[in-house]
């Protein structure tokens, strides 16, 4: 069993306390890994590592050109290594095989690579208007890096989380400390390995493996951190907003969802039932923008959930090292009893259970959830209203497309949603009512790397991805420059000197 080690200052070390704790494989139960639990004085040791490449400028005072050719061998030596990265990610998080070399991965590291490449084209220099008045002057906005940043990622898509904090802050010029998740550290620390051997000053990437207690707590207090971006559920966003509160960082927050599927009556349904599946159902349903509230259309209802109850027996659950897999566990045993516990709660509160609502009898190990479907949903059930992040469905019938739009809305989150019609203008149309960050039409969870992605409401503040994310990762600094070169032409400073 491999023993991993925290990454600071340019160097794999142990943590100060010494203390280790294995990482579980959610679908055998099984330890896969020995991975050290960082301190508070581990993580200050890699704040003030990053602190000090930062100062030195050898990282943010570099060309940009230089940095992304840096950042173009960390991709070279990721993509040497994908297929064992796929093993890595689908045994740490509990993804199956299928999902992580077929998208997890290759997809990281494509954003990687599209993001650096976006980084250089970012204009450091952006003009403002000329001003004549009281005198001519030149003004300019001059973007510069911020500074520290730190990065604090969930469980559910661990390399791909990595990617979107690491790529943007170092390709800006940002030193950066990163904090994964306790449950699925496994693949921030192999990034890390292929960061070490391509030629970063040290200190410019840190990761450091610890509970949010401690790792997060200082990471969102310490002075020398000037701003910290987090992936994460409401809850944790709130915490996290109120610590750095103390010290005025800059924070980006990607929090939960209860996103919105608004089936129109004349979508396509073999598209639409499908994409509905896939909404919720795509990686046991552990992704913050999951369509876990799908709208229906009376007219269309019967047939609809006739042909969804067909549809959701092709997904199987089972290993996750076999390829054939198409659905796993959730990441652990807490989150297993979390699920679990919401189903109930739909129970109990009268939705009709079409399918699934338990653990499936032929899986023996392992916290896997059955693909869960309930109907005949109100919009203010417990399950409607609250994250479950499980295999969990609402069908929730409607009578005209107001309604729909209203009861989508009706949510304190905002981070996804789609529409799923032929008519595409009328689909256009209703997206642009939906109040969330992003919207799929005929489609669902398909991000790039160009488009920005982020919520409305208590789902988060700021974006990621694009040119939108690259530029979360910068300051804007105005320059004025004076052009009335005369002391005479100066008359202002008469305003306190009187010659």
């Amino acid at each position: 069993m491999k023993a991993y080690q925290l990454y600071i200052d340019g160097k794999f070390v142990d943590s100060e306390s010494g203390e280790c704790r294995p990482t579980i494989n959610p679908a055998t139960e099984e330890p896969i890994a020995m991975v050290p639990v960082a301190t508070a004085g581990d993580t200050r040791r890699a704040i003030e590592a990053a602190r000090r490449s930062f100062d030195s400028r050898a990282w943010s005072g570099m060309d940009v050109r230089e940095r992304a050719k840096i950042l173009m061998r960390i991709v070279e030596k990721l993509k040497d290594r994908q297929d064992e990265l796929a093993q890595i990610e689908s045994a740490d998080s509990g993804a199956t095989i299928r999902k992580t070399s077929m998208m997890d991965i290759p997809i990281g590291i494509e954003h990687f690579k599209a993001l650096v490449e976006l980084g250089e084209r970012v204009p450091s220099y952006e003009p403002l208007p000329w001003i004549d008045m009281p005198a001519v002057s030149w003004n300019f906005v001059h973007r510069e890096p911020i500074g520290v940043c730190a990065g604090i990622i969930p469980w559910n898509f661990p390399f791909m989380m990595a990617v979107w904090k690491i790529a943007p802050a170092l390709i800006m010029g940002n030193s950066v400390v990163l904090k994964p998740a306790t449950d699925t550290p496994l693949s921030a620390l192999e990034l890390a390995a292929a960061a070490a051997d391509c030629g970063l000053p040290p200190g410019v990437l840190n990761v450091v493996i610890g509970s949010g207690s401690v790792v997060g707590e200082e990471l969102c207090t310490n002075p020398l951190v000037d701003k910290v971006a987090l992936t994460g559920s409401t809850e944790t966003g709130r915490r996290v907003m109120k610590l750095a509160a103390e010290t005025v960082k800059k924070v980006t927050l990607e929090l939960g969802g209860k996103s919105p599927t608004i089936i129109c009556d004349d979508a396509d349904l073999s598209i639409a039932v499908d994409g509905a599946l896939f909404g919720t159902f795509f990686h046991a349903g552990q992704v913050c923008e999951s369509g876990t509230r799908c709208f229906v259309p009376a007219l269309i209802y019967d047939e609809f959930m006739g042909r969804i109850r067909e549809r959701v027996t092709h997904i199987r659950i089972g290993d996750t090292a076999d390829y054939e897999t198409t659905m796993g566990p959730v990441v652990s045993k807490a989150q297993l009893a979390r699920v679990l516990g919401y189903i109930e709660t739909g129970r109990q509160e009268g939705a009709r259970l079409v399918c699934g609502g338990g653990r499936p009898s032929e899986m023996k190990k392992g916290w896997f959830v059955q693909p869960t479907i309930f109907e005949e949903v109100s919009n203010g059930a417990t399950i409607a209203r609250e994250e479950i992040f499980g295999p969990v469905l609402s069908v929730i019938r409607y009578q005209n497309l107001d309604e729909a739009i209203a009861m989508a809305n009706d949510s304190m989150y905002g981070l996804g949603g789609a529409v799923f019609s032929k008519d595409i203008p009328k689909a256009i149309a209703i997206a642009k009512r939906i109040r969330t960050g992003t919207v799929w039409i005929n489609d669902f969870h398909l991000l790039n790397a160009l488009a920005p992605f982020g919520g409305y409401k208590q789902s988060g503040v700021g974006r990621e991805l694009g040119p939108h994310g690259l530029l979360e990762y910068t300051q804007v600094k105005h320059i004025h420059v004076d052009l009335a070169l005369e002391r005479s032409k100066k008359f202002w400073y008469d305003y306190i000197l009187n010659d």
